[in-house]
């Protein structure tokens, strides 16, 4: 993933500047300029809020006034894309809420429907979904029905529980069923980007709403097309994670009666930044084929010395009766971005339609 400079940095900056001046010629626009020299230190989010609220200030008009001039900047000569949008859609989401009137509010939403296909909306409209959800969830239903991938996506996405990056929104979590008809709309479209964006958003509610999940799903494989058994699998990844049963019996892994052996590992020891690398074999006992769902849970050992658990997917196979399969697998321990090791005793475990099996531990030992 590119670092934070990359995606918004001073060309970000020096670009949203030069559009907004092409059309507020006399503007000094001190704010942004100022911004540019502050970006640094900061995260992506960080330096979004620097820049939309160095355009608040530069911008001090009235909702109109400064709707008018985005509408300017995006209609105008010089780029008007990108990452720049994130600031730039926040800032009218401000605006269109300190207005404090309907037509505010809801030429607002218009706008970011507008700019969604530049960089996604799917941020700034959280501002809007938080003020008054009740007022914008018609308006984003809508969307559902729009003839634009970009507008359709953003209805799905930017009302998803957990989005990663954005904030959350209260009402949405409180309420997990106020954005099923958005998705009960879009499970069918014809975008996989839009398909894959209500599978990610049903995936958050099955988070804190297995039972919701696992109904929604059935009830989309009843009037399925080709595409909704893939959807289904996306959306339950992280009940079939968690082993919830019902998640798993609705994609074909019921209860087997098999005989795991392992893991097996190669090392008792692993250097920081090698890999852990294990072997399992697993035979079927029953009478009939049995289809299976294989994962490994890596259980890391945290700052305070507890063991967290992080299942990743091994396999998806189907067993003969009496087969046995022999699977191996080396996962890295090096260092990364969203993960920090710690030294001492970690685990490997399996996980086969739901039922951990094996538990074997080993040391991780300390950065040289």
């Amino acid at each position: 993933m590119p670092f934070a400079d990359q995606l918004i940095g001073v060309p970000t900056a020096v670009a949203l500047t030069a559009a907004i001046q092409a059309v507020t010629p006399h503007a000094p626009l001190t704010a942004l300029r100022a911004a540019m020299e502050a970006l640094g230190p900061l995260s992506l989010r960080e330096r979004s809020d620097l820049l939309r609220d160095a355009l608040l200030a530069d911008l001090p008009g009235d909702y109109d006034s400064f709707a008018a001039t985005i509408r300017a900047a995006a209609s105008g000569t010089l780029p008007f894309t990108g990452w720049l949008i994130w600031p730039v859609s926040t800032a009218i989401a401000v605006k269109g809420i300190e207005a404090g009137t309907d037509a505010a509010f809801d030429d607002a939403l218009g706008m970011l429907a507008e700019l969604t296909g530049r960089l996604s909306s799917e941020f700034a409209i959280r501002l809007l979904l938080d003020h008054d959800l009740d007022r914008a969830l018609p308006v984003v239903l809508g969307w559902a029905a729009s003839t634009d991938v970009d507008v359709r996506r953003l209805a799905t996405e930017g009302t998803r529980p957990f989005l990663p990056w954005a904030r959350r929104v209260p009402g949405i979590l409180a309420e997990p069923t106020a954005t099923l008809p958005i998705l009960h709309a879009l499970y069918r479209d014809d975008d996989e980007v839009v398909r894959r964006s209500v599978a990610n958003h049903l995936n958050d509610l099955s988070r804190q709403q297995p039972e919701l999940a696992v109904a929604t799903t059935a009830a989309w494989l009843a009037e399925p097309d080709e595409h909704t058994a893939r959807l289904v699998r996306h959306a339950l990844r992280t009940l079939v994670k968690r082993g919830n049963p019902a998640a798993l019996a609705q994609l074909g892994f019921h209860a087997a009666d098999v005989t795991v052996a392992g893991p097996v590992l190669a090392e008792t020891k692993v250097a920081f930044g090698g890999t852990v690398d294990f072997t399992a074999s697993i035979r079927n006992n029953a009478r009939v084929a049995t289809r299976l769902a294989v994962d490994y849970v890596l259980h890391h050992q945290k700052a305070n010395g507890t063991l967290t658990g992080k299942t990743f997917k091994l396999a998806t196979l189907t067993l003969e009766p009496g087969e046995v399969v022999l699977l191996t697998k080396g996962h890295s321990l090096r260092a990364i971005t969203t993960r920090r090791y710690y030294p001492g005793e970690h685990a490997v475990e399996l996980q086969v339609n739901g039922v951990t099996h094996g538990r074997t531990p080993f040391i991780l030992l300390p950065e040289a």
